[in-house]
């Protein structure tokens, strides 16, 4: 079943790891309520965080995303950098304690 009631979900520091985190992309294809999440601090790849950015950047519901401290580098920040310009929703992105200069 969906859940159609969910808008905030907040999974700071829970170890959800990478396959957490395939988990929650592939339940954002199907959720068309949820409109902030935040899995930071959750010992994610890059490769993982920008599974749940594409998928976002398709669904784009998200106004608050958290990805601090998701290992994101310049490539991965070139792509988010992409999303945040094309999104007409999103307002809020934690994007703090990422490596962006290395």
């Amino acid at each position: 079943a969906v859940n159609g009631v969910l808008t905030n979900l907040v999974l700071m520091s829970n170890n959800i790891g990478d396959e957490g985190a395939a988990a929650l992309a592939s339940a954002l294809r199907v959720n068309g309520v949820l409109t902030s999440l935040d899995v930071g601090f959750n010992d994610l790849t890059e490769e993982a965080a920008l599974g749940i950015v594409r998928v976002e950047r398709q669904r784009n519901k998200l106004t608050s995303l958290g990805l601090g401290d998701c290992g994101i580098g310049p490539t991965g920040a070139a792509e988010i950098a992409e999303y945040v310009s094309g999104s007409a929703v999103l307002k809020n992105i934690d994007l703090s304690y990422n490596n962006f200069g290395r």
